[in-house]
């Protein structure tokens, strides 16, 4: 309801028509839909017996969560670039951060997104399914998923590994170098008010970035065999049900046109 409320007022009201709200609006509709790839089954299985799955609606599950996992990645990368020119180059940021090129950049993200879920699910579906049918987590998590697998996944192994580091740790490593640049930007600032106002642009999005990145790195970037099953399974839920409904929260709390668009509209609903 928090990712849906935001969705709602960024495209009510015109105050929030900025490249900022833009990326905002598609993580809130993304996290939506992350969140409901995997929590609606997860809680039948929690209160029924017959805790099952289909093949199809196993894989259709897992191509969904990382697809939507992938572009989210992404888009919290686009977020940090639209940071950047807004604090480093304010008087050329309507230049800059234009809708043509806030549109090419989020369809880069979703775009992304899906192919890296799309080489894991192919992968995935060539091997052999016709031993074990237990999987040991809450969803249908690849690495787990294939570990069902009758035949050798070495080649799986290092797929995740390779697309961990260009869809993971690359947009890590940007973010990290962004706001290395912002930070240096900010301390140039002359006066403490300004100084204040930039930080609190940033804090929302470093809270997110740093909650998001930490436990999907602590899943993916680890060897093989450290990987500790109920570790795995609270850095997963973390990643994938956590921060998504922790991000209207953040972003809500921490943002002052966010709580006046909101506290203008229940005004108005009062008023009817």
């Amino acid at each position: 309801m928090g990712n849906v409320l935001i969705v709602l007022i960024s495209r009510i009201s015109p105050h929030l028509h900025t490249p900022m709200y833009f990326f905002l609006n598609n993580l809130s509709f993304l996290d939506i839909w992350y969140t409901s790839s995997i929590v609606p089954k997860m809680l039948i299985n929690f209160l029924s017996q017959n805790k099952t799955i289909s093949f199809d609606g196993c894989f259709t599950q897992l191509f969904v969560h990382l697809s939507l996992g992938g572009t989210e990645c992404y888009l919290l990368l686009a977020m940090a670039y639209d940071r950047y020119v807004a604090i480093c180059s304010p008087l050329h940021y309507t230049t800059i951060m234009h809708t043509s090129l806030c549109i090419k950049m989020a369809s880069g993200c979703w775009m992304g997104g899906f192919i890296n879920s799309l080489i894991h699910t192919l992968f995935a579906l060539r091997l052999s399914f016709c031993g074990p049918n237990i999987i040991n987590h809450f969803f249908c998590e690849v690495p787990y998923v294939l570990e069902l697998s009758s035949t050798d996944i070495s080649l799986n192994k290092t797929i995740i590994f390779l697309c961990a580091i260009l869809v993971i740790m690359g947009p890590f490593f940007l973010i990290l170098i962004t706001y290395g640049c912002i930070i240096s930007s900010i301390l140039g600032i002359s006066t403490s008010v300004g100084r204040k106002k930039a930080f609190s642009t940033c804090a929302s999005h470093i809270i997110v970035v740093t909650l998001f990145y930490g436990t999907a790195i602590f899943m993916y970037m680890r060897p093989g065999d450290s990987h500790v099953v109920n570790q795995d399974k609270m850095a997963t839920l973390f990643y994938s049900v956590v921060t998504p409904a922790l991000n209207p929260l953040i972003y809500t709390l921490r943002n002052k046109d966010v709580k006046e668009v909101v506290l203008e509209i229940s005004k108005k609903i009062h008023v009817l």
